[in-house]
């Protein structure tokens, strides 16, 4: 097994753990039957990367980027559940916002793959496919840093909790190995980019961990908190999405 594909393996199984974190906040959405200030939006847009990164990963867009695929792929259909489970118990109004995000993101997929297939081939279709992963990786990426300001503003590290933010720096780091090793700029650019955040993460854990008492998490904090893993693990490479609070005022409603 060589490097490259041993680093495809170890991206893939810390990328499933990523993906699979919000599990408790939709247990706890079914069996209340209310999504409450859990946010939808970070799932949807952490799909929209899972797709494009599934996509960009086939081997006709380009080489040796199948386990690529193969985890995003899985984790769009991860999403699409977490998305469909969200908009049955969300009410009407966030139902609807969610609705139109979801015809968005399945719009800009379909552009994207037509678009490939019928304008472009060979390297062309490469770079196009990976520029619009990679843009919509980065842009989720951003979505953190309010987690990291809201632990710098409190002292608290209860919006960041460490297993997550851990994970997130792994996942980072092995596909950002991947793509250097790859030599694929799209891969290896939006994975450093994780990989620098996840980095970040740590060391305000390490300096705000012991700085206040630890506060008991409120539903918004604990939704942050896993859908910022959830939409991080699609990124990291080419795809994940960190989360988005739902502003408070709304009774409803990272990937």
């Amino acid at each position: 097994m060589d490097g490259h594909f041993a680093f495809g393996i170890f991206g893939n199984a810390t990328a499933l753990l990523l993906f699979l974190a919000p599990l408790n906040n939709f247990k706890r959405i079914v069996e209340s039957k209310s999504t409450e200030q859990f946010s939808g939006i970070p799932y949807v847009m952490t799909l929209l990367n899972c797709l494009l990164s599934a996509w960009y990963g086939l081997p006709f867009v380009s080489e040796h980027n199948i386990l690529v695929s193969t985890i995003n792929g899985t984790g769009a259909g991860i999403e699409i559940i977490y998305v469909l489970i969200f908009i049955f118990y969300a009410g009407n109004e966030e139902k609807t916002r969610i609705l139109e995000l979801f015809t968005f993101v399945l719009s800009v997929f379909v552009f994207v793959v037509f678009g490939s297939l019928c304008a472009l081939n060979g390297h062309g279709r490469k770079v196009f496919c990976g520029l619009a992963a990679t843009i919509f990786s980065i842009i989720m990426y951003g979505w953190p840093l309010s987690n990291m300001r809201m632990v710098i503003k409190t002292k608290s590290v209860e919006f960041m909790p460490f297993f997550l933010s851990l994970f997130v720096f792994l996942c980072g780091t092995s596909w950002f190995v991947f793509g250097l090793l790859g030599k694929d700029p799209f891969v290896a650019v939006s994975s450093g980019f994780g990989c620098m955040l996840g980095m970040i993460q740590l060391i305000l854990y390490a300096i705000y961990c012991n700085k206040s008492e630890p506060k008991k998490p409120t539903a918004t904090a604990t939704a942050t908190a896993t859908a910022t893993v959830a939409a991080a693990a699609a990124d990291v490479e080419l795809g994940e999405a960190p989360a988005l609070e739902k502003p408070s005022k709304s009774p409803n409603g990272n990937a």
